[in-house]
């Protein structure tokens, strides 16, 4: 009888070991899977520069103050981490680790997938765009992306896009085998593809039907994202996975090289395919704290941009109060590609990716956590309250 080992070990590995594009989503596979993505899925590579900005360690150590899990038990932030399936924990205060864990095989250089964090990189390369003159917020989508005028896309602006207040018939429910969610990622080269599949995100989105009016109420679409990044893309003339290099991954400092994945056309998967490393995902996260500055002093993202991310209009924050994530992120809104919810001392941007991956900004401790896992299902709304309550216990 076979013992179940390690995923892809052996020579070759057992077949009830390999990980594969039909099996790399299952909760047994997804350690191995989200380090070891390229492995699967092609991808492009998000080059990082010959300067790499500095993350000194913080002389005093860090606290385990006790939370309170979402069943009323106490615990402390680190019982919370390891609870949660957590692959890597960064913990920064005024840009210096005071916390720094690699759980099972990853280390320091492990590029781990970011899932829809990567939303936020995409999103701050548009903001880049905009500030620069090549986007335009309240164009057309079809202004860029003219192919799309025959779908759910018509009539959509980029603002819309950029804050999942389109109208596109959508939805993200990862349990449904067969939802849109699910019938997109077989596109883009995720899941074996079905016979009524077409091949390609972008080709998936010019199919994309109509399910209401845009401008309304927020709902999570990862298409959006997707229809963002070829936009991007389009009004650049510039691929997704340079354009996070050159308007971000170098300028601010990564140390290593970061991967996007791609379909089978060669388009990136903007909406969740980034994969990163922790530090790298920290100076991420210290950027946004930073203003959009990086540690050398450079402007990376535009002040403006930011500015109004984290105090939007007040019909943004009626547009998250009407749907069912305010009770998990209370006072929240969704802007630019982040998420925020408000603390009495002020809003906490957050990044945020299925199975666990999340980056918390508080601006006003000045701290950042950053959390690679790999929860076994999707979401998981007690280990995201429990998570976020961690986070807050530690950014005092």
């Amino acid at each position: 009888m076979h013992d179940q080992a390690e995923p892809m070990t052996g020579f070759p590995p057992a077949s009830e070991d390999q990980v594969t594009i039909a099996n790399w989503q299952e909760p047994q596979y997804l350690r191995w899977a989200f380090q070891h993505l390229r492995e699967l899925l092609p991808t492009h590579r998000i080059p990082a520069g010959g300067h790499c900005s500095s993350l000194p360690k913080h002389d005093a150590p860090l606290g385990d103050p006790t939370v309170i899990w979402p069943d009323g038990g106490e615990v402390t932030a680190s019982e919370v981490f390891a609870a949660t399936h957590t692959d890597g924990l960064l913990v920064l205060r005024d840009g210096h680790i005071v916390a720094e864990q690699y759980l099972g095989a990853m280390t320091e250089s492990s590029r781990h997938l970011l899932m829809s964090v990567s939303k936020s990189l995409v999103g701050c390369v548009a903001g880049i765009l905009v500030e620069r003159g090549t986007l335009d917020p309240d164009a057309p989508v079809t202004e860029y992306v003219p192919e799309v005028a025959d779908c759910g896309y018509a009539g959509a602006t980029l603002r819309n896009v950029l804050d999942m207040r389109t109208g596109v018939a959508f939805s993200e429910a990862y349990t449904a085998p067969d939802s849109e969610v699910r019938q997109m990622e077989r596109s883009v080269g995720w899941a074996p593809l079905q016979p009524e599949d077409v091949v390609g995100g972008y080709a998936y989105l010019r199919q994309i039907g109509s399910g209401g009016p845009h401008g309304g109420e927020f709902t999570y679409r990862s298409c959006d994202t997707d229809m963002l990044g070829w936009m991007c893309e389009r009004a650049a003339g510039v691929r997704m996975a340079d354009l996070i290099s050159t308007l971000i991954w170098q300028p601010m400092g990564a140390e290593y090289d970061a991967e996007v994945v791609c379909d089978a056309v060669g388009a990136a998967v903007h909406d969740g395919g980034i994969c990163a490393t922790l530090r790298d995902l920290g100076r991420f996260g210290q950027l946004i704290l930073d203003d959009g500055v990086a540690r050398d002093g450079r402007r990376v993202i535009p002040a403006r941009w930011l500015a109004e991310t984290f105090d939007p209009t007040p019909d943004v924050r009626e547009a998250f109060a009407l749907t069912d994530n305010e009770p998990m992120l209370p006072g929240g809104w969704y802007r630019n590609q982040f998420w925020f919810y408000r603390r009495a001392s002020g809003p906490v941007l957050l990044c945020l990716g299925i199975h666990g991956q999340l980056v918390y900004v508080d601006r006003a401790s000045r701290t950042v956590v950053v959390k690679m896992s790999s929860w076994p299902a999707a979401q998981d709304a007690t280990y995201l309250a429990a998570t976020l309550r961690a986070c807050a216990a530690l950014a005092v």
